[in-house]
């Protein structure tokens, strides 16, 4: 199989038949399979998906909502093909894009080709800016440099997308779960389409979920192989910071000054023990990385190719 189509779904019964007659206009010359993945609908998306289904289309149904990530995840573990597409199942990605995405990977040698939604069609004030917002932050924080962590719509070499490792809500840091595979991505113009049916199932509530993810995101691209550098650099500084107030307090007590009524007393203990305690917590997740790594007998390191004999 050349190319599988990952589409998660969730009551989206009204795009069903015009997404299937799209997909199967734009992969016609395509040797390809489309994974439908339902996440919880409620409304008659798993009818519909069943009535229209052909042979190429398999349907994975979850027993509940479990969110985007998850829903992709399960798609992406069922999908054989040798590329493997993403893309939403609302009709604001097109799959025409998906074969000139296909022929810009081989062209350019590239692991991932992400889409950059051109002329996006969505409301300014809670889409656009919160958008374009939250993608500079990621940007900066991350340094992984792609305009539009929002799209969907992205076509991976199968070792890498079965290699990404999705889970809880980082369908959104997808670009920063590539560049820490080490794997190689560019980014291009797709289209975009208004939303036709139903209503989206975001909002400008989880932007403190984007937040969340970001800050765990960074810890992990930065010190998941060496958290001690964190924590230790953090606790080391803390306590000394401590200890050098409460050696000043105590030159002062020395010096027959009261000192009993001073904040700067209990704020240099505080500081004294979350030092501690951070550096404690950088020792812990030193063992629990360890433990991570050679219980599973998993390589800190991916090989891209090897050339030559043993």
């Amino acid at each position: 199989m050349k190319l599988s189509v990952v589409i998660p779904v969730m009551n989206e019964e009204e795009s069903i038949q015009p997404l299937f007659q799209a997909l199967e206009s734009a992969l016609s010359g395509v040797e390809h399979e489309v994974v439908m993945v339902d996440d919880g609908s409620t409304d008659a998306t798993v009818k519909r998906m069943e009535a229209l289904r052909t042979p190429n289309v398999k349907i994975v149904v979850l027993n509940k909502n479990y969110g985007q990530t998850t829903a992709m995840a399960a798609g992406i573990a069922e999908a054989g093909g040798e590329l493997i597409a993403t893309m939403d199942g609302d009709l604001q990605n097109d799959p025409r894009d998906i074969p000139m995405m296909m022929e810009y990977l081989r062209e350019h040698d590239l692991d991932v080709v992400a889409g950059r939604r051109a002329g996006r069609k969505d409301g300014m004030v809670l889409r656009k800016i919160p958008s374009a917002i939250a993608n500079a932050i990621i940007r900066n924080m991350t340094d992984v440099h792609i305009r539009d962590y929002g799209c969907t719509l992205k076509v991976f070499k199968q070792e890498v997308a079965k290699n990404l490792g999705l889970y809880g809500e980082l369908h959104r840091f997808i670009p920063v779960l590539v560049q820490l595979y080490g794997a190689k991505m560019e980014e291009v113009d797709v289209r975009h389409h208004a939303r036709q049916y139903g209503k989206s199932k975001y909002g400008i509530g989880r932007t403190f979920k984007v937040l969340s993810d970001l800050l765990f995101m960074v810890f992990f691209q930065k010190y998941s192989q060496r958290p001690m550098h964190l924590f230790g650099t953090l606790g080391f500084v803390s306590f000394f910071i401590g200890l050098a107030m409460n050696l000043y307090l105590l030159l002062l007590k020395i010096l027959g000054q009261d000192i009993g009524g001073r904040p700067l007393l209990s704020l240099g203990i505080i500081l004294t023990f979350i030092g501690i305690q951070l550096i404690t917590t950088g020792f812990i997740a030193e063992f629990i990385m360890r433990t991570y790594y050679e219980s599973q007998n998993k390589k800190p390191y991916i090989i891209r190719k090897t050339v030559g004999k043993n």
